[in-house]
């Protein structure tokens, strides 16, 4: 598999230089993201020397180490030293604790290991959190956590040797100037294809080897879809039916003009208490990003959320693709077409709305909607598709967002939104196929750019 450039690199730099190994770090994320690929890259590069113990094929002398001599610490990096045939430097050498979730005495272990000082250490995880993965251990406070997402359209950029069309999109955006129109073309040329391969490292790397073969890059996806669902397979059996059932139905609820969970559509008399370990699963993989209601729009969304309204997108827009059409529905190419040259009619707003979600997500941003009904009406006079914060104490605003799919568009929403709640909100956007433009208070911003926000 190629070898891509990823933003995580620099976080992983900080914290060499700032914890002077006083803490370990946590990267979690959704299995195949590149994480085990990145945190070796860095180890070879910024280290002398490196162990990195897979978890899931890890051999019992290794296991019984942690068991037998973590009170003999001198026999414990004996014993992993000798097994993996690695020299050992004091405060020069790396030990990687990697897929940690499959043996939580190795994650229990990491306060000794730290206190001891010899080494840094990174552990690696999914499902880091759930009660399983938790079970009879204490959470080392000496570990600080990073999540790691799929590669963002920056990321993708890069994968393709763009990264001045990265830095003229950021300039535009920040200026509040359209792109040059065919270097518009092009970045929404180049979103599209990241729309369609999605983020996972894999598919990226397949398509770029195979001379941008979508089908190529589907069969990648297909792989890593089967790989979560056998992980969904292994849940708790209290809940793992439900994960499967919501895992399966999110192209169906996204596909709806609404695009939220409908829990009485899957079981009758449901409640969102009854999916509550559902969807902390599904978060916790991150194989899905959960997106909440907001009652009341400050900037203190998480304190007016409500839970019983919820909208659940995938985590890479291109596994959503793969999830939502049959390898049938794709072998002619006619999705992909489609896409490409903006002639998909069906399930656009799906596809156009869950990338904008995911690059939000990479931004730090937890997704939260808003919606409000109309008595009179009988039905949602403002429907918001998400609203982000900028986290101020001294000067909170929120930004609501509007994502458009198509080229024409009414913006009855966001103009009663705006005049309900001007005094909280900083800029409004409108994220659309077109190039950037102005009106009035509210920024349209091409679909490309919003990895700016």
């Amino acid at each position: 598999m190629m070898l891509f450039k990823r933003k995580i690199y620099d976080n992983l730099l900080e914290w060499k230089k700032t914890s002077s190994g006083s803490k370990a770090l946590m990267i979690e994320g959704a299995r195949r993201i590149g994480k085990s690929t990145i945190v070796e890259a860095f180890a070879k590069a910024e280290y002398k020397s490196y162990i990195l113990i897979d978890f899931n094929d890890v051999s019992d002398v290794v296991k019984d180490a942690f068991h037998q001599y973590l009170n003999d610490l001198d026999t414990f990096f004996m014993i992993i030293s000798t097994e993996y045939n690695v020299e050992l430097y004091r405060r020069e050498s790396l030990i990687i604790f990697d897929e940690v979730q499959q043996f939580p005495k190795a994650r229990q272990s990491i306060k000794k290991l730290v206190k001891d000082g010899r080494y840094d250490y990174i552990e690696t995880g999914s499902l880091i959190s759930i009660k399983e993965n938790v079970k009879n251990i204490t959470i080392p406070s000496e570990e600080r956590r990073l999540k790691m997402f799929p590669m963002d359209f920056v990321e993708f950029c890069w994968a393709l040797g763009e990264d001045k069309m990265v830095d003229y999109i950021r300039t535009c955006f920040e200026s509040e100037k359209p792109l040059e129109e065919r270097l518009h073309h092009k970045a929404m040329m180049i979103f599209k294809q990241y729309i369609l391969v999605g983020g996972m490292p894999m598919s990226v790397s397949r398509y770029l080897e195979s001379d941008r073969s979508f089908s190529a890059a589907d069969e990648e996806k297909r792989d890593i879809l089967h790989l979560y669902r056998n992980d969904i397979g292994k849940a708790d059996v209290k809940y793992r039916s439900r994960v499967a059932s919501i895992f399966d139905q999110i192209p169906a609820f996204l596909s709806q003009h609404e695009k939220r969970v409908r829990l009485s559509n899957i079981e009758e008399k449901s409640s969102y208490p009854m999916y509550q370990d559902t969807f902390f699963w599904l978060g916790d993989s991150m194989i899905a990003n959960e997106c909440f209601k907001c009652s009341d729009p400050n900037v203190g969304l998480s304190l007016n959320e409500d839970r019983t309204y919820i909208k659940c997108y995938m985590g890479d827009t291109g596994l959503l693709i793969s999830h939502a059409f049959s390898e049938s529905e794709l072998a002619d190419g006619e999705l992909y077409k489609q896409i490409l040259h903006d002639n998909l009619a069906v399930n656009e707003g799906m596809i156009f709305e869950n990338a904008i979600a995911q690059q939000l997500v990479c931004n730090g941003y937890p997704l939260f909607f808003y919606t409000h009904y109309n008595e009179e009406k009988h039905r949602n006079d403002i429907e918001i598709d998400f609203i982000i914060s900028n986290g101020s104490k001294l000067k909170p605003k929120i930004f609501p967002i509007e994502v458009k799919s198509g080229k024409r568009y009414t913006t009855n929403s966001l103009d009663e939104f705006n005049r309900v709640f001007h005094q909280r909100i900083g800029r409004s956007y409108i994220i659309h196929p077109k190039n950037l433009v102005v009106k009035e208070n509210v920024l349209c911003i091409p679909s490309y750019m919003t990895f700016c926000l």
